[in-house]
């Protein structure tokens, strides 16, 4: 069995359809970032509101915009590339915004420069010696075979943000809405969910799961890969650079 340890948040009460947004930000603390789920949301997260056009209701594509506020308990959700595309701002900002210190092999991070074991940071902007910077990248692993991702991230430690049903329900086809942009009809599948993925073991799935502050849940492989295949088989996972 393999489970890694990330801090649970819950949903529950302030982000009813926030789901996405809520296992985003567990990653994001997981890896040592020091952000709110309402500054993702408020921040990050590009959202949408619905209109009434004639008496037909038209939406925002969920391949672009949160449907809706994850505030509202009538709104929808949003897809992966969305959370891509949120993670991908977060990340830009928060290297730009991360000062002088710099990761170094053998050493750690420093802020304002100073001299690192293994490494050689010198004062503000003086001369560095086997620099190395983290660089972090947001990954649409939409369509990836779960085993893929076991060995890809979860075996290497790396938690996947992962789209399935609430509590593994059926999902249900509906409601549908025209698009904004191009009128175009687009059908939700409802029961949509977003939990982190956090394990495995021979017969199960372990998932940081925000619903209802469900805390760390297994749920066995063929039905949490059904429940998975149903919302489009996404995914996100992040990957690590350095350069």
């Amino acid at each position: 069995m393999i489970k890694i340890d990330v801090p649970y948040m819950s949903q529950k009460g302030k982000y009813p359809t926030g789901c996405e947004s809520v296992s985003t930000v567990m990653l994001l603390r997981f890896l040592g970032f020091d952000i709110s789920v309402d500054k993702f949301i408020q921040n990050y997260l590009d959202c949408r509101d619905f209109e009434t056009r004639d008496g037909r209701l038209f939406g925002p594509d969920p391949r672009k915009y949160f449907c809706g506020s994850p505030y509202n308990e009538d709104d929808f959700g949003c897809y992966a590339p969305v959370i891509c595309k949120a993670l991908k701002k977060f990340f830009s900002e928060a290297r730009t915004s991360s000062g002088d210190g710099e990761i170094q092999e053998g050493g750690e991070i420093q802020e304002g420069g100073g001299i690192q074991e293994g490494g050689g940071i010198q004062g503000n902007g003086g001369i560095r010696e086997n620099v190395v910077k983290p660089v972090w990248k947001p990954v649409d692993e939409t369509g990836t075979p779960i085993d893929a991702l076991l060995k890809r991230y979860i075996d290497k430690g790396m938690p996947v943000i992962f789209w399935a049903c609430i509590d593994m329900r059926e999902p249900v086809v509906g409601p549908e809405w025209k698009l904004l942009d191009t009128g175009e009809t687009f059908t939700w599948i409802s029961n949509e969910h977003c939990m982190l993925l956090v394990g495995y073991d021979d017969e199960g799935y372990y998932f940081n799961d925000p619903y209802e502050g469900h805390g760390c849940v297994r749920y066995p492989k063929q039905l949490a890969e059904a429940r998975h295949q149903a919302q489009h088989e996404m995914a996100v996972g992040v990957e690590k650079y350095f350069c």
